[in-house]
């Protein structure tokens, strides 16, 4: 309990914890979504709960499924809708390529970024080199792992992998 954020420790003499930028935006973005998930509920729970009820010849199994495919779309179109249009697609295409990731983690029981941070992991700044051209190899090293054949993937890319699953989805057009 001691450590525990007072939000009126200010007005007491005691300082707010310092937090650093990116705790500051991984609390904005993903701290909030256990009240996100709540307003989600209260915007649209009953009236898809009454919808999926009043389909009578639905086996319950169905139902279940058809509940998580509306509570998925709504949110999707909240987010989406919640975008500037000239960003609405760059999302699209970045969720539709997660998606296409975690299909083929799923499929092949692997973690594609885990691996990737192993192999690069692996790299060494070299004596004389600049961090400016160390970062720059990294990043390049980076963006060619995914076209590289994997044993973990048995000796297809990253990238061909997540291509496939996204064209089972049709999410690749």
């Amino acid at each position: 309990m001691a450590d525990e954020f007072d939000p009126n420790a200010a007005l007491f003499g005691g300082d707010e914890p310092e937090i650093s930028e990116e705790e500051a935006h991984m609390k904005e973005t993903f701290g909030k979504n256990p009240n996100r998930t709540s307003a989600f509920s209260d915007l649209f729970l009953k009236d898809m709960m009454d919808t999926v009820e009043a389909e009578t010849e639905l086996p319950e199994e169905a139902k279940k499924n058809l509940i998580f495919k509306m509570t998925a779309n709504s949110v999707l179109d909240i987010v989406m809708e919640s975008l500037s249009p000239d960003t609405r697609e760059e999302v699209a295409a970045c969720v539709d390529g997660y998606i296409g990731m975690c299909m083929v983690n799923m499929k092949n029981q692997v973690d594609l970024m885990g691996e990737l941070r192993k192999a690069l992991m692996g790299v060494k700044q070299e004596t004389g080199e600049s961090d400016e051209d160390y970062e720059r190899r990294l990043g390049d090293m980076e963006e060619a792992w995914w076209s590289i054949p994997q044993p973990i993937l048995n000796g297809r890319t990253p990238d061909d992998a997540i291509r496939e699953e996204m064209r089972r989805y049709g999410l690749d057009e």
